[in-house]
């Protein structure tokens, strides 16, 4: 998590995670950042008096096949009628060193449709690594 310069917000395009995030559960309310110099990376940044924000990307830049599979019960908290409805993002960690890794385990999953998201436990959460090794290019 990095602190970054707020920008303005919102009600349109402000994100809402019911059950925050782990170790983060009492914010509720995020919004996205882009910056052209580094995409594919997003910024998830906590909306409100704090300025932090997580390094966000989409998975199928680091695993082009990855597919997290849902409870019925986030599908249904999620409002998903179809999978084209959900945005995944996964947290990028920087480990030092210029390494990084990216959760696997804990994706973002974001209703394109109403933008009420949840960072979820995939059913099949034991074929992905909480430390996936970030590619170097």
């Amino acid at each position: 998590m990095m602190p970054i310069e707020r920008q303005e917000t919102n009600e349109t395009n402000v994100i809402l995670l019911p059950y925050g995030l782990l170790g983060f559960e009492r914010v509720k309310n995020y919004v996205l950042l882009t910056r052209p110099e580094e995409e594919p990376f997003l910024w998830l940044q906590m909306v409100g008096e704090t300025k932090q924000a997580f390094l966000v990307l989409p998975p199928h830049f680091v695993v082009s096949d990855y597919k997290p599979n849902l409870s019925d019960l986030d599908v249904a908290f999620l409002e998903l009628n179809d999978p084209s409805e959900a945005f995944v993002l996964n947290i990028v960690t920087m480990r030092g060193q210029g390494k990084a890794t990216v959760n696997l385990k804990g994706p973002i999953v974001i209703n394109r449709r109403t933008l009420i998201g949840k960072q979820v436990i995939p059913i099949n959460a034991a074929e992905y690594a909480i430390r996936h090794p970030l590619p170097v290019s």
